[in-house]
């Protein structure tokens, strides 16, 4: 069927482009996380105010991914992914001219709509046009894509704040972007194994349902919104104790602390690993124990334990999500496992916006430790969640082994 394999001379270009692609959608995604202090100065406002123009772009790109999972079989996958890109990194440098917050908001919340284009329809091409027994090895290099982006994005917008301004470090980013557009559209090829095909109203419906109702699936979906949620209001606002007094690091330095990030790229992967061979419980628990504890460790005074408190914070919580989110593949029912994992991200995305929105709150009322409070509030219930999802998915089957058995035994009479 002349699926793509190592072998192949377009191999290595299409997994350049499905790179690049992430890494683009996750620079412009949290372009303005690292520059939340800055943007709340410039407009007078509190760190919550400022930090929508993120929580704009999370909650579009959650409220957005779920409908395009539902309509992504009818339209080119190459176009989709190419328009979602390139308007987004367009808005960039408009940003650049940007001097007022609803506006920056409006825009933000436009590109995180556009953005939506992305990572299901890479998700599903790859599924469509790489050879079977190189996936794994691809959809690495897609996630590595994803986290170098993020990263990318915050360091850039961090450092050029410091020499220039906000504005322009978010517009020097989409002039890049842009440039890594067109090497993406000149990278990817066109799909192959991709059929349009019209969306059944009535069979999405249904699929939808089962997922929702199902009490193990239901419990994941929460826990993404306890992970994420939790993750993202941390790094929103631990930039505003890092620049006042005693610390009063400049914003390049604050930016720094986002090489922590490199942390999940291991942890994801020894998580996943560990999760293998014991309970996937057992592993979401201890990741969120961890974060419990790097969250703790961050009050403490000293800097360099409030570096180390993110590196632990940043490592259960990578390890905790790759463990969530494949354990949502392996519950979901086989017809419906794409739209149980859009579900997954639609809460993922969700608790981004919404818990990152709340914690500014708790940081103008309590300081630092509001944030740690509320986060460790949610580590908590997420705790419970986890032990909640490992009964009900015991039971469950147990109850389909019953009923399976009951139904032979019926036909042998």
């Amino acid at each position: 069927m002349d699926y793509l394999s190592p072998d192949d001379r377009a191999f290595r270009k299409t997994l350049v482009a499905l790179f690049l692609g992430s890494l683009i959608m996750y620079a412009d995604l949290y372009s303005t996380q690292p520059v939340i202090p800055v943007i709340a100065e410039q407009f007078h406002v509190s760190p919550a105010a400022a930090s929508l123009t993120l929580s704009a772009s999370t909650g579009a790109l959650a409220i957005f991914l779920f409908f395009v999972s539902f309509t992504s079989g009818m339209f080119d996958r190459k176009k989709i992914m190419t328009l979602a890109l390139a308007s987004s990194a367009i808005l960039s440098v408009v940003v650049a001219f940007v001097d007022y917050l609803p506006l920056l908001i409006a825009i933000r919340f436009i590109q995180g709509a556009l953005l939506a284009g992305y990572p299901s329809i890479a998700m599903a091409y790859v599924n469509e046009e790489f050879d079977k027994h190189c996936l794994g090895y691809v959809i690495g290099i897609y996630v590595s894509g994803n986290s170098l982006g993020g990263l990318t994005g915050r360091l850039l917008v961090g450092s050029v704040s410091d020499a220039y301004s906000w504005n322009v470090a978010i517009g020097l980013l989409g002039v890049l972007n842009l440039i890594m557009c067109v090497l993406f559209v000149m990278f990817l090829p066109k799909s192959k194994h991709f059929d349009a095909k019209k969306v059944s109203f009535k069979r999405t419906m249904v699929g939808f349902i089962e997922n929702i109702e199902s009490p193990a699936l239901f419990l994941l979906y929460c826990l993404g919104f306890v992970l994420m949620g939790g993750f993202v209001t941390v790094y929103n606002y631990v930039g505003v104790p890092l620049m006042a007094p005693p610390y009063n690091l400049s914003q390049t330095l604050v930016g720094f602390i986002f090489l922590i990030f490199l942390v999940g790229t291991f942890s994801s992967t020894v998580m996943g690993r560990f999760s293998d061979h014991t309970s996937r419980s057992g592993v979401i628990a201890l990741s969120l124990s961890l974060m419990v504890v790097g969250l703790l460790i961050t009050l403490a005074g000293p800097l360099y334990l409030k570096i180390f408190g993110l590196a632990v914070l940043t490592f259960g919580f990578f390890g905790g999500h790759s463990v969530a989110s494949s354990w949502v593949g392996i519950l979901a029912n086989r017809r419906e496992k794409a739209q149980a994992s859009s579900l997954y991200l639609f809460f993922y995305y969700v608790g981004s916006s919404f818990v990152g929105a709340i914690g500014g709150l708790f940081l103008d009322w309590f300081g630092w430790a509001g944030v740690v409070g509320v986060v460790v509030f949610l580590c908590l219930c997420g705790i419970v969640c986890t032990f909640l999802v490992q009964k009900t998915a015991l039971h469950a089957r147990h109850h389909h082994r019953r009923h399976r058995t009951q139904r032979k035994v019926v036909g042998q009479h």
